[in-house]
């Protein structure tokens, strides 16, 4: 008997043995990405999405329904995608294309690239917006600092060119500041992505924060932000695929399992 899940007047079967197991563990992984998210209040109603590369030669990606809610988003119903956002197979849900031309840039460009991850949160949006991008003014930005690139605001990110610009701009680099707009992150898998986002999201509330409390801050020695820096290239990867996403998970799971149906 095919199992279905119901989000309102929609029945969404399930794909679970339907697709491959490697296919099913990405499905997974990123459906819990999205109802994280939505846990730690990064989302934006349906938009800003998150994004991951399935093996193979066909360059087929996941990405959210477009009419969902991040919390919820199911492992059956994200969309299987072409690299110009739209369906590759039948589906009940429409996705966004224009809403897929950053990602899609970055997967194409960037052979590590297999997951992409971007939001619209008031303190990534602050801090995209402060001339001086991400400060060293805590130990997480001083961890994520090193990884991050920025690109100018040209606009609602609908215009297929940005793309070239916007991989130029990220060059080898694992985190974004898009001014004036948000941040993304970039990951070899949805896990290590995720964490990179949440370092990076902690960095920015933390500096507003600081920010807001008055001008009389205590700034790191010379150095420390960049001994900082060479520890988080080399710890965050390792925290986030043997520690940190595995704890995730059985979180999702306990908050709603029915991300992985």
């Amino acid at each position: 008997m095919t199992q279905t899940t119901r989000l309102d007047s929609v029945e969404i079967p399930s794909l679970k043995g339907k697709v491959s197991d490697e296919e099913w563990a990405i499905r997974e992984d990123l459906a819990a990405a999205y109802r994280m998210v939505a846990y730690y209040g990064w989302d934006d109603l349906i938009f800003t999405h998150l994004s991951a590369r399935i093996p193979g030669p066909e360059h087929h990606f996941l990405l959210n329904p477009y009419q969902l809610m991040f919390e919820e988003v199911t492992a059956s119903s994200l969309v299987k995608v072409d690299v110009t956002g739209n369906p590759v197979e039948p589906t009940p849900f429409i996705t966004n294309p224009a809403g897929f031309t950053i990602h899609s840039a970055i997967h194409m460009a960037r052979d590590d690239a297999h997951a992409v991850m971007h939001v619209h949160t008031p303190a990534g949006q602050a801090v995209s917006a402060h001339s001086e991008g991400l400060m060293p003014l805590t130990q997480t930005a001083m961890l994520i600092r090193g990884e991050i690139a920025f690109h100018e605001y040209e606009g609602v990110a609908v215009d297929l060119a940005e793309r070239e610009r916007l991989v130029a701009d990220l060059g080898t680099k694992s985190a974004m500041i898009l001014r004036n707009h948000g941040t993304l992150a970039v990951g070899k898998n949805v896990g290590e992505c995720f964490i990179r986002l949440y370092f990076l999201e902690r960095a920015c509330q933390a500096q507003i924060m600081a920010l807001s409390a008055g001008t009389n801050l205590s700034h790191p020695p010379q150095g420390a932000p960049e001994i900082t820096a060479q520890q988080g290239e080399v710890g965050l990867p390792l925290a986030a695929n043997l520690l940190a996403w595995p704890a995730l998970k059985r979180k999702a799971h306990r908050l709603d399992p029915s991300f992985a149906t």
